[in-house]
């Protein structure tokens, strides 16, 4: 039993991904075609960049609701910058500047103030969007200059620069988090905090890091969103904090902290693109999409709570 346990949690979002693969291109026409794959690829670079970095702040036991803020601000920061000088390195710094502050806002919040992840970066996402409108004036943002869309849809071996961007940020991620000392920190951390810092980890140090740099993920895929669209705007949409979270709870990365891998993140992301790429192909009613969808996640938390229960 404790195997099967085992195998569920590491391996189950493979064998499903792989078997949505496989009954969509047997049900599907167009779906395994070499265009309709690189859209996904670029359509999910923006997620797969954010959902590495917010699978180890979830390791790390700390949620961060503020990411959709920060994908929607930090380009409005970098438009502002490249609106005023025409220089587009420096508006990309200025927007991955302002996603390291938002970082480090979140991360003083709950490892100086001492408030639960969850309360602390919902309230700073107000704070956040909040800039976002004071920066743009409430008005849609455009590029001044003919090289920003590059950023993003430059082609390179057929796809594009935005995807390179996220298979390059994630496999750094993934190195960042199995191969060096911070990450094992991450993992103790969120395994059990009291014996972390114990065995000497600076579980606060930690915490800032990884909130830091969810906080520029989160930028960047921002700022290569906006690329995309040729464009930024100001809301209150909280729409792409819930895909990253869908991605790193389905991909099996414990709610409790302490477990979870960003290669398992990446196939959940795949998942979840294939799932919503068949639906559109057969033109499956939004509504029902949601409700499916909403059941994938049900079940991919209760796996988790069933789990843990088990395994502990």
């Amino acid at each position: 039993m404790q195997k099967t346990i085992l195998f569920a949690r590491n391996y189950g979002i493979l064998v499903v991904t792989v078997l949505l693969l496989v009954l969509l291109t047997v049900t599907t026409e167009g779906f395994l075609t070499e265009r309709n794959l690189r859209n996904i690829l670029d359509q999910q670079s923006g997620v797969l960049i954010a959902a590495s970095f917010m699978t180890m702040a979830i390791i790390t036991g700390n949620f961060d609701i503020s990411v959709g803020a920060v994908y929607v601000t930090a380009p409005l920061v970098a438009l502002f910058v490249e609106n005023a000088t025409g220089n587009i390195p420096l508006a990309v710094l200025a927007g991955l500047a302002a996603g390291v502050a938002m970082g480090v806002i979140n991360g003083l919040a709950v490892t100086k103030l001492k408030v639960h992840s969850f309360i602390a970066t919902l309230s700073t996402s107000f704070m956040f969007f909040g800039v976002g409108y004071l920066v743009s004036d409430r008005a849609v943002m455009r590029p001044i200059t003919e090289g920003w869309r590059a950023l993003a849809r430059t082609r390179i071996f057929e796809l594009t620069s935005a995807t390179w961007i996220a298979i390059g940020v994630t496999i750094v991620a993934a190195i960042l988090l199995t191969r060096t000392r911070f990450g094992r920190n991450v993992y103790a951390s969120g395994a059990n905090r009291e014996a972390a810092r114990l065995a000497g980890v600076n579980v606060d140090r930690v915490q800032m890091i990884t909130f830091v740099l969810l906080a520029s993920a989160a930028a960047l895929a921002g700022v290569l969103g906006a690329s995309r669209a040729i464009s930024a705007q100001p809301s209150d949409d909280f729409s792409f904090i819930f895909a990253v979270l869908t991605a790193v709870i389905v991909g099996g990365t414990s709610i409790a902290g302490g477990s979870g891998a960003i290669w398992r993140t990446v196939t959940a992301v795949f998942f979840l693109a294939f799932l919503t790429n068949g639906f559109n192909l057969h033109q499956i009613d939004p509504i029902w999409q949601r409700l499916i969808q909403g059941f994938v996640i049900l079940v991919a938390v209760s796996i988790d709570a069933w789990s843990q229960r088990r395994g502990g």
